[in-house]
């Protein structure tokens, strides 16, 4: 009797976590889809199928433009961060070098730091370099971080050194361990990673929001919210934009997904 009151005591908190996650996701797709004369009602009528909102988002902005940005962005930073991180990983992982633990714990330390904290000296510093109000004062910042290295130098550290010491004793270079070992070996973490990352860096708004300054350069959640201003409180609209913004991940998630789980299944393992 025990067991079946647990049973359902758990299937009762899941699907309060269900409604709690997917409720609000639902609520903004049938908005999206929702006429703007439903929508205006009151109370509203939920459910008037219809593709205005959409038309009248496309037709307000550069919308297309906004997505390239965004999935510019995303895509080199997570291509930047799959190298960086991993060649970083391998070198503390694999690594013999004086003071390698102490330069660790200095990169976990730097997760504990906000990143508001350094936007001030980071601004000032791509504005030194003239960067701001382009793409690459969003992409060079971004381009190694410290939770993706520990991340996959954790995941490096199950890979047997016998592999690595192996293969240096057949003469293969540091470089050719790593491209030819390690690397391939560690795919799945870094599949994980690269979806964290491409994931991050589509939401991410307040830094494109203080370098990106000419609508051309602008992101898509950046450029959303200047629709915002422009629309006042034009839910269906702001719903439709959401609903698009969502699209690329939902695509990325799928995808790699796999991966994911693959890596997630390994990791518990070992």
């Amino acid at each position: 009797m025990n067991l079946h009151k647990a049973h359902y005591l758990s299937l009762a908190f899941l699907s309060i976590g269900l409604i709690l996650t997917a409720g609000p996701l639902v609520w903004m797709v049938i908005t999206a889809f929702t006429s703007p004369e439903a929508l205006a009602a009151t109370p509203p009528r939920y459910g008037e199928f219809s593709l205005e909102n959409f038309k009248v988002l496309l037709s307000a902005g550069s919308i297309l433009r906004w997505t390239i940005n965004s999935f510019l962005v995303a895509a080199a930073v997570t291509l930047a961060q799959t190298i960086f991180n991993s060649l970083a990983a391998f070198g503390f992982s694999v690594g013999r070098f004086k003071g390698r633990e102490s330069i660790f714990m200095i990169l976990l330390a730097a997760m504990m730091v906000p990143g508001q904290i350094v936007m001030l000296p980071l601004f000032l510093f791509m504005a030194k370099w003239g960067l701001i109000d382009n793409l690459w004062s969003v992409i060079l910042p971004a381009m190694a971080a410290p939770f993706g290295i520990y991340m996959v130098r954790q995941y490096m550290d199950s890979i047997p050194i016998q592999m690595s010491e192996a293969a240096q004793i057949d003469g293969a270079s540091e470089l050719q361990i790593f491209t030819r070992i390690y690397f391939p070996l560690s795919m799945p973490i870094l599949a994980t990673s690269g979806i964290f990352t491409f994931i991050a860096q589509w939401n991410a708004f307040l830094w494109p929001l203080i370098t990106l300054n000419s609508e051309k350069y602008y992101t898509l959640t950046v450029g959303l919210s200047t629709l915002q201003d422009q629309q006042i409180m034009d839910f269906g609209l702001l719903m439709a934009g959401a609903t698009l913004a969502a699209v690329p991940m939902v695509v990325v998630f799928i995808f790699f997904s796999r991966y994911m789980l693959e890596g997630m299944r390994k990791g518990s393992i070992q």
